[in-house]
């Protein structure tokens, strides 16, 4: 575990295949959390809907509240591992609420839940010749921007289609995000175009690292996603990356990086709050 005020430490991001199959996803997740421990991460964040994907159309299987099975057991490894946990997004049920929510959950190294972000933009898109999905069907929109104050560092926390949205990042950056994270399920048909490049305008226009755990390849007949899973420095650089395969990257997340290009090149003092509402 990084200790506290430490300005270096190790990140893992995994990229999976998750399918409708929710025992053979989490016995994965475990397995590839483990070996990302042994290899000395700190931080290990899986992708947007880790633990399944399913058909559009098809009921959700999982709908457990923060305190059900699966989030335990996770908080229980997080603990055994010493190391932090990202759960990209989990389908979370919430007393009283008709719809699910699309959550991310920072998990600490005593196993406790550091912070809990549900997705704000959801993906309702139909693309001609492309891809059609809702998934303000089943889904409810967060409402908070959620940025972890944690002995790492501030960290922003984000879910796939909130990537479209730079007033996002601006304003968790205002919040002091050092870490931007973007766990996501980014769809074959727009990521080729649209994801890295997404990606590093965060990363340039926040002066932030980026951390991007994808899924990748087919997940049954309907579906499938880009992968891409990244790491990227607050100069816009890619320092880490996997293209296709399942698997993981990692790197060094060196916050004293931000400070050099913040001062260098100090874009924040430079906003026109004047025009702007940022």
């Amino acid at each position: 575990m990084a200790k506290k005020g430490r300005k270096r430490w190790s990140v893992a991001a995994l990229q999976m295949t998750s399918t409708p199959d929710v025992a053979r996803n989490l016995h994965d997740s475990r397995n590839a959390i483990r070996r990302a421990a042994r290899r000395g991460a700190d931080l290990i964040a899986l992708p947007e809907n880790f633990a399944y994907l399913r058909k559009e159309g098809l009921p959700v299987p999982i709908r457990e509240g923060l305190d059900g099975p699966i989030v335990t057991e996770l908080r229980e490894l997080a603990a055994g591992l010493n190391c932090y946990l990202l759960l990209g997004s989990f389908p979370e049920r919430r007393k009283g609420r008709r719809r699910i929510s699309n959550t991310s959950i920072l998990i600490d190294p005593a196993g406790a839940i550091a912070a809990t972000y549900r997705k704000l933009h959801l993906f309702d898109i139909a693309i001609r010749g492309g891809v059609t999905l809702k998934e303000s069907k089943t889904v409810e929109p967060g409402a908070e921007v959620v940025v972890a104050d944690t002995p790492l560092g501030k960290l922003g926390m984000s879910i796939c289609y909130d990537l479209r949205f730079p007033e996002l990042y601006r304003r968790q950056m205002q919040l002091g995000a050092q870490v931007l994270f973007v766990p996501a399920a980014f769809t074959a048909y727009t990521g080729p175009a649209h994801w890295l490049p997404l990606l590093r305008a965060r990363a340039i226009e926040n002066q932030c690292w980026v951390v991007a755990p994808a899924q990748t390849g087919s997940h049954h007949a309907d579906r499938r996603s880009h992968g891409e899973t990244v790491v990227i420095d607050p100069w816009g650089a890619v320092v880490a990356r996997r293209v296709s395969a399942p698997g993981a990257v990692t790197a060094t997340i060196d916050l004293t990086a931000i400070d050099r290009v913040r001062r260098g090149l100090p874009c924040a003092d430079h906003v026109r709050h004047d025009l702007f509402d940022l």
